[in-house]
């Protein structure tokens, strides 16, 4: 996580929580948090620089990063000499946390899958698995989540890890503070108790859950991945059956009064009288949704469109047959290149972001959709050179959507560091 971030964390963005009153202790978590959080966003640096960049006198800085080494969440890391200083380099700091690890586990309408970051940002397990989720309903589709986290849990435990944290990623519109998903029409679940569930499977040793919408999550792993460069103002599309939109405004998330913010799939922006999960025909995610690619793509019998094959290899094998130059393919792909560009033209009008990220299978098909969708986007909106707005590929793949569930289950270690030094 780079500058933009810093001072908050992924929680905060996500505005997950009201801020507690602060107290005596508060003062040393708050200090150590913010040593935490420098370090994350800054990168490693010398007791002396902290000092510096916090403005907190040296001593109580030697006295937090013992504390913080002694708990496993920072290292020693390589000499470094002080900004106009002599003689003797200090010692840097880094971010450690091997160990501790935070979960983001997914369902969607053919699979459900879990992914595992440690403090340093690696993955550290993931695992994806085919499931019909609207056809078996929620209660089996909670069941599988659960037993995915367990063994997640397991295999990072029998490691000596220590798992802080896990999030529930579905579509649709969610309660985080209730823990329901109110409304996922393309699973169709309705007022399902989603994290009351979860922890009942799970059991007594539960690791702090948390429940929030897929577009959203992957807007998060996306804007953690370009601070750096300090985007501020960010729009994530799904590629997925369902297509929503995650909105990061002036670096906040925007959910709405209702948490409906961003449920763009369902509005009538190309000409189709295609029926929608949600009751109605037409709406844009019947025409560039997954379903609709592969229903352009291929015949009902065609492997690509089992839903028992694991996507990943089922998006690889169309993007084979793309590259090969199949004809069907490539139509398939030009109509949904065509579908897209409007829809993305509406949101860089109304939103004008710095950056439009296209996830899910428009990433695994970039290099046939992009320039075609830039070129129509760019006639279809008002603002010259498209405002300023870059329409980009995500990087994250499938896994966008789980790794910000993982590093929103992180935060909790940057919020208040001595409660994981206290379990460790």
């Amino acid at each position: 996580m780079k500058q933009a971030l810093q001072g908050s964390g992924v929680r905060d963005l996500a505005m997950a929580r009201p801020a507690v009153a602060r107290d005596r202790s508060a003062s040393r978590r708050a200090n150590l948090s913010m040593v935490l959080r420098l370090l994350r966003d800054e990168g490693p640096r010398s007791r002396a620089r902290i000092a510096e960049d916090t403005g907190l006198p040296k001593a109580t800085v030697s006295h937090l990063i013992a504390e913080l080494l002694d708990g496993g969440l920072v290292r020693e890391g390589e000499a470094e000499r002080d900004r106009g200083a002599v003689g003797r380099p200090g010692q840097a700091v880094e971010v450690d946390g091997g160990g501790i690890h935070g979960l983001g586990a997914e369902v969607n309408v053919d699979y459900i899958s879990l992914l595992a970051l440690n403090l340093r940002g690696e993955v550290t397990f993931e695992r994806r698995t085919p499931l019909d989720v609207r056809a078996v309903g929620p209660e089996a589709a909670l069941d599988a989540i659960a037993q995915l986290v367990t063994e997640g849990t397991a295999a990072l435990r029998a490691q000596g890890g220590n798992v802080v944290g896990v999030t529930l990623a579905t579509p649709g519109a969610v309660d985080m503070d209730a823990g329901i998903v109110k409304y996922a029409s393309n699973i169709g679940w309705r007022e399902v108790a989603a994290l009351a569930g979860l922890r009942e499977r799970l059991g007594p040793l539960t690791p702090e859950l948390h429940l929030e919408n897929d577009a959203k999550l992957g807007a998060l792993a996306e804007y953690v991945l370009t601070s750096a460069d300090n985007v501020r103002d960010l729009v994530y599309v799904t590629g997925q059956t369902g297509v929503g939109v995650g909105i990061i405004a002036g670096g906040r998330l925007l959910r709405g009064t209702g948490a409906y913010a961003g449920e763009v799939g369902h509005l009538r922006l190309v000409p189709s009288d295609q029926p929608c999960a949600c009751g109605r025909r037409g709406c844009w995610e019947t025409t560039i949704g997954r379903d609709a690619l592969l229903r352009y793509a291929a015949e009902p019998g065609d492997t690509v469109r089992d839903p028992t094959i694991d996507l990943d290899r089922r998006l690889a094998e169309l993007r084979d047959r793309a590259h090969a130059g199949d004809p069907r393919t490539l139509d398939a792909l030009g109509r949904i290149a065509d579908h897209l560009a409007p829809g993305l033209a509406l949101l860089a009008d109304i939103l004008n972001p710095r950056l439009l990220v296209l996830g899910g299978h428009f990433a695994y098909f970039g290099e046939h959709l992009i320039d075609t969708v830039t070129t129509q986007v760019r006639d279809l909106t008002m603002a010259p050179d498209l405002g300023g707005c870059e329409i980009v590929l995500s990087q994250l793949g499938l896994a966008g959507t789980a790794r910000g569930g993982a590093l929103l289950a992180l935060d909790t270690v940057y919020q208040d560091p001595t409660a994981v030094m206290a379990s460790a």
